[in-house]
């Protein structure tokens, strides 16, 4: 049995750790669950009591339909095991969370074994072939990211000359630029600091020259997650957005969804690229409240990502999803979210698809003055012209992996 203060000074040092660095929400879960194995060893724990005391959902969380737990459950596992296999790996003390469970266990490391590493379900040695692979693995996934941007480079190309991009930044003085920009990005292009933009970048597993899949917290406990991936409608995305604050003579900084931390939402404006379930940074802070999205529990879709509209108007359906995922790509939804930050004199707007052209569609929406103006025109605006927030619902048409027509299907307006 360990001293109850050797236990809290190893949680001290994996909160403060690189592995954990900018990962205020687990660093909370890690406390929380070394307090109740401290407190109320072998008492069980569950989902409901973690969602509700942890992150502050509202009582009527139901974890059949929202898997935030087990996604933050199972990235903690991977940055315990990414800890323990550096930094971590002369700690004499193990903290294991062992996959099924959500009570901490702690182990001495044996006598000698610098390398033993909490698996999830027992203490294992991660030999040097292992590590060999991972950093294999690291290289290879790096040069698939290179390729892949470089592909994403000449969808660019193809779009800005056969779509007609936003004016150029060098020709237009940000005083002219149309005045639909001017309105719309208004609160992004007015605060002390240039606007955080965060992308998504989903957790995979597997290795990329031999297939790769999302992260299943169910199933995939005690595996390497790569989470430095995003989708192409992502990076299009960022490129659009750029074009336009450049055009607004306004700097933007780029992050990806898993560096970011709570400390930088409290203090910035902020442009979210992806759903909740890519971009995980969603389920933790205000988010949209009229379209929600939900994985469907049960029917043919079974497990699919959905946009659900809580409160449908007349003539309105209830639930969105794209294609099929077996069928070709022709139709996604998305939502545009405009919503106050924790901070009220800070903004934040969301752009996310149920997929990455969803996603791709919506950022198109509002980057084409035509299109951006009939949102506009749907919208509330205060006597000294400022958009008060508002949820947008649209439907993305999709041709040969490209988004070629956007569709504004409903509009509500008012704080969540």
């Amino acid at each position: 049995m360990f001293e109850r203060d050797h236990i809290s000074k190893q949680i001290d040092l994996l909160v403060s750790s690189r592995a954990l660095h900018g990962s205020e929400s687990l660093c909370k879960l890690l406390r929380y669950l070394a307090k109740h194995a401290l407190d109320q060893p072998g008492a069980p724990l569950k989902e409901y009591q973690i969602a509700t005391e942890v992150f502050g959902r509202r009582p009527d969380f139901d974890p059949q339909l929202d898997s935030t737990i087990r996604v933050q459950a199972g990235r903690l596992r991977g940055k315990l095991t990414e800890y323990y296999g550096s930094e971590g790996t002369q700690d004499p003390i193990l903290v294991e969370l062992p996959k099924g469970t959500y009570l901490l266990q702690f182990h001495r490391r044996p006598v000698g074994d610098a390398r033993t590493l909490p698996t999830g379900s027992n203490d294992r040695p991660r030999g040097p072939d292992k590590a060999f692979l991972a950093s294999r693995g690291g290289t290879i996934a790096l040069i698939t990211l290179c390729v892949l941007l470089a592909a994403s480079l000449a969808a660019i190309a193809w779009l800005l000359t056969s779509r007609g991009a936003v004016p150029a930044a060098a020709t237009v003085d940000p005083n002219q630029a149309p005045a639909e920009y001017r309105e719309f990005w208004k609160p992004f292009l007015t605060g002390p600091q240039e606007p955080w933009l965060i992308f998504s970048n989903a957790a995979f597993v597997g290795r990329p020259e031999t297939g790769m899949r999302y992260y299943n917290p169910a199933q995939d406990a005690d595996r390497l997650v790569w989470d430095h991936y995003t989708g192409v409608g992502e990076v299009l995305a960022v490129h659009e957005l750029d074009q336009v604050f450049a055009m607004l003579h306004r700097q933007m900084r780029v992050k990806r969804g898993s560096l970011f931390s709570l400390d930088d939402v409290k203090n910035n404006d902020l442009i979210f690229l992806g759903s909740p379930s890519e971009n995980l940074t969603l389920m933790e802070i205000p988010s949209t409240r009229e379209f929600v999205f939900q994985r469907l529990a049960e029917g043919p879709r079974k497990g699919d990502l959905a946009i659900v509209n809580v409160h449908p108007q007349a003539g309105e359906s209830t639930v969105f999803l794209a294609s099929p995922s077996l069928s070709p790509m022709t139709e996604d939804y998305a939502v545009i979210g405009f919503l106050p930050g924790l901070d009220p004199a800070r903004s934040i707007i969301i752009f996310a698809g149920t997929t990455t052209f969803g996603t791709q569609g919506a950022v198109d929406y509002v980057c084409r003055q035509g299109s951006l103006k009939q949102l506009l025109s749907r919208l509330p605006v205060s006597p000294t012209g400022e958009l008060k927030p508002f949820e947008a619902l649209l439907r993305v048409k999709v041709k040969r992996g490209v988004p070629v027509e956007t569709e504004l299907l409903a509009t509500r307006t008012g704080a969540p």
